[in-house]
């Protein structure tokens, strides 16, 4: 099966390495909540500390999430192009049901917040149930 679109399999360790990093610094700058808000701080010069921690956390879960979801798997046939397609229709849908849920009940910068995870949510939906797919086939082949 010809996929002109993925990178190469050697990619996917680098990725998970990335993606999973970018998760976890995610967690842990949300949880001890390190900065100030820095969204609309144009002044970066003076504020070389933290700063660009979550741009550079947003580049890591995007470029290792792109990564993981679209590198070549070791055999790459038809059977996985369509587990592949039909993870990214399934996570482009129920992306749009968070968001639309998001639009009816949460207001205010509650909604600023869940539509920053939002940027996220197509990407990550697609990695688990790509991979949950690819999984649960392996598994019913033993």
């Amino acid at each position: 099966m010809k996929t002109h679109y993925l990178l190469p399999n050697k990619y996917k360790k680098i990725g998970w390495v990335l993606f999973i990093l970018g998760i976890l610094l995610g967690l842990v700058l949300q949880i001890f909540d390190f900065e100030e808000d820095a969204l609309f701080d144009f002044n970066f010069i003076d504020n070389l500390g933290f700063e660009f921690l979550d741009e550079i956390i947003c580049i890591l879960i995007i470029f290792g999430g792109l990564l993981v979801g679209f590198t070549k798997e070791k055999i790459e046939d038809e059977f996985i192009y369509k587990l592949r397609s039909d993870s990214l229709v399934w996570a482009i849908i129920l992306n749009y049901v968070v968001l639309l849920l998001t639009v009816i009940f949460i207001y205010e910068d509650n909604f600023f917040t869940v539509l920053v995870y939002n940027m996220f949510t197509p990407l990550i939906f697609f990695i688990i149930r790509f991979n949950f797919l690819k999984l649960k086939s392996d598994s019913d082949e033993e």
